[in-house]
């Protein structure tokens, strides 16, 4: 058996007599969008940061790290919150977070330095990584088998449809004010109410084991699914940040039918995400052969398209694929972990993503220079997704589902 192969049992923590249903399900997708609002609310006011801020030293800098900064602090502090996760509690720990998300949002409300609005940023990435490393988790403790592949499909949906919401609502209330779109982050104190009320620790006391909660997590399981993620999270983002340019570079100035572009993407990989659910008794395997082949076919069609339809018709075939990407690896990362294992081994999935996201303008920025422009970089990038696709035929998991 190779080391990508893998055999699910699904371990179920003692039951505490209550079961989870639609209104606990949609709190932790509600909540799982928070650091999608964090990534792009902001994106359509950054040039009036820049011209508010520009007498300040280092402005070049300060304003592009005020949107990127809490993607790497996600990336870095998750799988410390998935530990603090299995050690303390998830419930705990998420309702802490999402006020501490609230107050590290709304915070540039009063700041009047561009380094103390980066600096909250910190705050924002570091309730992220908690909020989101909870979230999945309790959806994976609450929900087995066909109910799970539900609600992770539609936390990959909902996240993607929250991010066109949100960039056009950053856009709209940046108009009123540079300030203005950081009242949305109040949303989480909001939130946290319901939270508090419907959601609970499952099995408390089983959670609070400190024999338990020492198990280490088995790298030899995780490591695989987080490797493949990495290079996923720079596939699923590489379209989300970089397709505006594709449709500039094609002749197209107007905006409103660049944000039309991207939001027909964004509706592909919600349709891929759904799908998910009715998809998933494929098997990790063929899932994520279907999820690479697509986004290998729809990125090269991007890379040669010489004009809008075609390069949205490729963008709508990568966006389907990507749909389908997240919630395969994801299953394939913490299905098989031990219930006190679980925090951490969603905590470090969740950080390999986002370290894909903050890389992903980094790795095609090198490969644009490299090759020459932007679209050459998508190219070679599918081109990578097809050798991703060869390496999982030959050597990819074999997953068996049991669910308890």
């Amino acid at each position: 058996m190779s080391t990508m192969d893998q055999t699910t049992i699904e371990t179920r923590p003692p039951a505490d007599g209550r079961t989870a249903g639609k209104t606990q399900a949609g709190l932790l997708v509600a909540g799982s969008c928070m650091p999608i609002l964090g990534a792009v609310l902001l994106a359509p006011v950054l040039p009036t940061l820049n011209q508010v801020f520009a007498d300040t030293a280092g402005v070049a800098i300060l304003v592009p790290l005020v949107l990127t900064l809490p993607a790497l602090f996600v990336a870095l502090f998750s799988p410390l919150a998935g530990y603090v996760a299995d050690r303390m509690g998830r419930k705990q720990l998420l309702v802490f977070a999402m006020l501490a998300y609230a107050a590290f949002g709304t915070a540039p409300l009063w700041l009047d330095s561009l380094g103390a609005i980066a600096l909250s940023r910190v705050g924002v990435g570091i309730a992220e990584a908690a909020i989101m490393t909870c979230c999945t988790t309790l959806i994976t403790d609450y929900y087995s088998g066909q109910q799970r592949n539900k609600y992770l499909g539609l936390q990959t949906m909902v996240s993607a449809m929250a991010a066109t919401a949100f960039f056009a609502l950053g856009g709209a209330l940046g108009s009123i004010s540079w300030r203005t779109p950081f009242w949305l982050y109040a949303v989480s104190a909001v939130l946290t109410v319901p939270m508090v009320f419907k959601l609970w620790e499952p099995a408390k006391s089983h959670v609070q084991n400190t024999t338990a909660a020492k198990q280490p997590v088995p790298w030899r399981q995780i490591g695989a699914p987080a490797a493949v993620t990495l290079f996923g999270g720079i596939v699923f983002y590489a379209l989300i940040v970089h397709l505006p340019y594709v449709i500039t570079g094609l002749g197209v100035t107007d905006t409103g039918l660049i944000g039309g572009a991207a939001a027909i993407a964004s509706l592909a990989t919600a349709a891929g995400a759904i799908s998910f659910r009715y998809l998933a008794k494929l098997g990790t395997r063929k899932l994520l052969i279907g999820a690479f082949g697509l986004a290998a076919v729809g990125l090269c069609l991007v890379s040669l398209a010489g004009n809008v339809p075609l390069a949205i018709a490729g963008a709508v075939i990568a966006s389907a694929g990507t749909g389908v990407l997240l919630p395969t690896l994801l299953t394939w990362a913490v299905n098989g972990l031990a219930y006190s294992q679980r925090g951490r081994g969603t905590g470090i999935w969740t950080g390999t993503l986002f370290i894909g996201q903050f890389l992903t303008p980094i790795v095609l920025g090198a490969a644009a220079a490299g090759l020459g422009n932007l679209s050459l970089a998508l190219g070679a990038l599918g081109v990578a997704c097809a050798f991703a696709l060869v390496a999982i035929l030959v050597r990819g998991p074999r997953l068996v589902t049991i669910s308890q």
